[in-house]
């Protein structure tokens, strides 16, 4: 290949020092739009394919489809930028043409990185292992994909005296990306072989004036801050009952008081859909099993399943909770003594109503008293998640996190939106535990 003069900006920099150190394995280049993240990913897998012949390297991202129109777009401009040709340096190859073999013998694999729900493990990776990879928009995937890919990074690395290093770019979101590398980065938590770096456009000097303006001019609130300001706080919605901060606690605290045991599910689940079953000690979720499809979809079996899981844990029948509504009655008619739990009944008042009225709670239904419930314990700290499962971490991150309070700017009773403007799986079974 030619001889390669690349002139960084000052981030691009940092991440290469990163990336030629012996300690760093991790890095997140990560913030807004148009900071050179993805050039940068591409430039150092083609440094390194010229410079260690018969290496090879992945590049990821959610979907193959994806990559090829956008990140692979990027590949191609860093290589004509450096006067590598295609056909003389390189050549494209593969039944989705989504390998690339440099005239070194070096290699670069393009894959889809999307979890599919027929492949839980990523075994479509296969075994085949890499030298180093880069995934472009990490935030888009679920963290057992990077994790999975991390696990395949060992290939001649004592030969060329390397370290495994996975590269990742993305613009700021409320998941893993913000839970691994950005919180405890600004906490002055993160782990010494993890860097994370922030980017900005203004890093940029060699970037369009016109797309700066175009940033400028984008209407939504959040998605300017996230593009144009790399804002990783920009969730500042009023009517959001969890914020992120305290969802990512969950998973480090510790309810006290974790004697009683409990069980909670949401049964009316049909079709596709997942039917969680949580066990609690305490406050604290200890377990969650989502049930397969040949069991929920019978409520003998469904019903059959929780008195036998009851059982192995020593929970009482008056401690198990389950929805109620639709189907679930079926399930909850067959385990004599459990709580029904009926979304849309009335909430539940203390005793003191009796003799005071002032001491009535003001929610518009038993579901809405729960949701307000479970925030104020978990901003409390009185809540904790032991479930460390990447898929369920994430769709309680998620599920807690798009949970509002309705016609907030109103007086009169206290609700959640409905549930057809919001997913609700996971969160409904933490719901009905309190």
């Amino acid at each position: 290949m030619p001889k390669i003069n690349w002139e960084q900006t000052e981030k691009q920099s940092e991440v290469w020092g990163y990336l030629n150190d012996k300690t760093t394995t991790d890095i997140l280049f990560g913030g807004g739009a148009g900071g050179a993240k993805s050039f940068t990913g591409c430039a150092w897998i083609i440094i390194m394919c010229g410079k260690y012949p018969k290496s090879r390297w992945l590049i990821g991202r959610k979907k193959l489809t994806a990559l090829k129109e956008s990140t692979f777009i990027t590949f191609l401009d860093v290589c004509k930028k450096w006067g590598i040709k295609n056909g003389r340096d390189f050549k494209i190859t593969g039944q989705q043409q989504n390998i690339i073999t440099f005239s070194n013998g070096s290699t670069v694999y393009l894959k889809d990185l999307f979890l599919y729900p027929s492949d839980p493990e990523f075994d479509n990776l296969g075994s085949t292992e890499y030298t180093g990879a880069f995934i472009d928009e990490a935030n888009q995937l679920v963290y057992k994909a990077v994790e999975t890919v991390k696990t395949r990074l060992r290939y001649k690395l004592d030969e060329f005296n390397l370290v495994p290093k996975l590269l990742a770019t993305c613009n700021p979101a409320k998941n893993w990306v913000y839970m691994e590398f950005y919180k405890p980065n600004k906490e002055g938590k993160l782990e010494s072989c993890r860097k994370f770096v922030q980017s900005l456009v203004t890093d940029n000097p060699f970037i369009d004036s016109n797309y700066i303006n175009q940033l400028k001019s984008i209407k939504n609130k959040a998605q300017k801050e996230r593009l144009l300001f790399g804002n990783w706080e920009y969730d500042d919605d009023p009517s959001a009952m969890f914020s992120f901060d305290i969802i990512s606690d969950l998973f480090t605290t510790k309810a006290k008081n974790q004697e009683e045991k409990f069980i909670s599910g949401d049964i009316s689940r049909k079709g596709s859909d997942n039917m969680p079953i949580g066990y609690w000690e305490g406050l604290q979720l200890k377990e969650i099993h989502v049930l397969p499809y040949e069991i929920r979809s019978d409520t003998k079996k469904s019903a059959q399943w929780i008195m036998d899981f009851a059982d192995k844990k020593g929970v009482r029948r008056s401690h198990i909770v389950l929805d109620e509504d639709g189907v679930g009655g079926g399930v909850v008619d067959q385990i004599d003594g459990c709580i029904g739990f009926i979304n849309n009944s009335s909430p539940i008042q203390s005793f003191e109503v009796k003799y005071d009225e002032s001491k009535r709670v003001n929610y518009s239904n038993l579901k809405s008293q729960c949701y307000f419930m479970l925030a104020q314990f978990a901003e409390q700290g009185n809540v904790g998640v032991s479930e460390t499962t990447d898929a369920i971490r994430n769709a309680i991150v998620e599920e807690l996190g798009v949970v509002k309070q309705r016609d907030i700017d109103k007086d009169g009773k206290l609700a959640v939106i409905g549930k057809d403007k919001m997913k609700e799986i996971l969160a409904e079974a933490l719901t009905m535990r309190i």
